[in-house]
């Protein structure tokens, strides 16, 4: 529910509802970091860039944009990181510290992306200028999230600075804790709430 339609629903004011909003999404950052995202097997790995619509140009070095860099374990959960750029020196680092060894790892063709080719991993990467998909080689469960991830976000008129990382760590909440009834249990568990 939108904070307006929160408000309305229980009878409180929009600040109050906003202030719980924000509580909630700490919760979910805090909740997330303390699980830890330890990853093995076949992970997809990919980066995306978040913010205003104004045209421009698109990817690594657009203005405004929040550059987020994601991991997803097929058939498991997914983590993401905002990250100060998508160079090779940000990227790496990271993925040495989320994925174990002797994993599989998917990719685009993105440069940042080369340092794998010679490292503890098993690399695969699929060339978007001729194809999507080859057999068990593709990154389409992290693009399915980056397209759940923006249009969620579309409802927001606008999204500041400071409250990003909270926002883009419910996304990833929703994507880890589906379906609904799902997320509803974490929650309630999370927050150690009880139904009356």
């Amino acid at each position: 529910a939108t904070m307006r339609t929160a408000a309305d629903l229980v009878g409180v004011n929009r600040q109050t509802a906003m202030l719980y909003f924000h509580k909630l999404r700490e919760l979910f950052a805090l909740k997330l970091a303390e699980t830890g995202p330890w990853f093995s097997g076949e992970i997809e790995v990919d980066e995306s860039y978040f913010g205003s619509s104004r045209k421009g140009k698109r990817g690594p070095g657009a203005t405004g944009k929040f550059p987020v860099f994601g991991l997803l374990r097929r058939g498991g959960k997914l983590h993401v990181v905002i990250i100060p750029n998508a160079q090779q020196i940000t990227l790496t680092p990271i993925i040495r510290r989320t994925i174990e060894p002797d994993s599989i790892v998917y990719t685009d063709g993105f440069l940042s992306y080369d340092a794998l080719d010679v490292s503890e991993f098993r690399h695969h990467r699929i060339n978007h200028s001729e194809r999507f998909v080859e057999a068990r080689n593709h990154i389409n469960g992290i693009e399915n999230f980056w397209n759940q991830a923006k249009c969620h976000l579309r409802r927001f008129n606008c999204i500041p600075r400071e409250q990003f990382h909270l926002i883009i760590k419910e996304c990833e909440w929703r994507f880890n804790y589906r379906p609904t009834a799902r997320l509803y249990k974490t929650l309630l568990d999370w927050a150690k709430l009880e139904i009356m």
